[in-house]
């Protein structure tokens, strides 16, 4: 009798060693599985890193929105095996809007500037385009710094100088 218990005890301890062998799914299995999970979702945008540890899984990446984040999570998460989802991704932020385009101020602003420096030069010609002054026409000597620091102080791009000096 001491023979059938000590081969029964020993048929028990095959039989619960073998039940305790049967270890937890490797964490590459799982790796392997969540990966698998996530590439099914569509329009998910990037697929996220995936990496298992202990039958934890954490999540890394950047993905288009929440509604993404929430997915690849919720897919990992059903994983069989997965004890809990770190989801550590981030939302890429949206896409820049367009510049607004590029305005050249009015050159009314300007014509009027150089009207009013001019207005005593009857002989000096003056036309504003696209921020740049040009001068035609006589001055004298003595007139053209005056003339000059006056326009220089519109701070227009550019003077264009054509005057005949007398």
């Amino acid at each position: 009798m001491k023979k059938w218990m000590a081969i029964t005890a020993m048929v028990l301890f095959v039989a619960f060693a073998q039940q305790s062998c049967k270890s937890k799914p490797k964490d590459a299995d799982l790796q392997q599985a969540a990966t698998e999970a996530v590439a099914k979702i569509p329009d998910g945008g990037p697929t996220p890193m995936i990496s298992v540890q202990n039958g934890v899984a954490t999540l890394t990446g950047e993905v288009k929105d929440d509604n993404a984040k929430a997915a690849f999570a919720a897919a990992v998460a059903g994983v069989k095996g997965i004890k809990e989802v770190n989801n550590q991704l981030s939302v890429a932020p949206p896409p820049m809007p367009d510049p607004a385009p590029v305005t050249v101020t009015p050159d009314d602003p300007l014509t009027k500037g150089v009207n009013d420096i001019l207005k005593d030069f009857a002989t000096v010609k003056s036309e504003v385009k696209d921020g740049v002054i040009t001068l035609t026409g006589t001055v004298k000597r003595a007139d053209l710094q005056k003339i000059m620091m006056g326009l220089n102080a519109l701070k227009p791009k550019k003077i264009e100088n054509k005057l005949t000096i007398q």
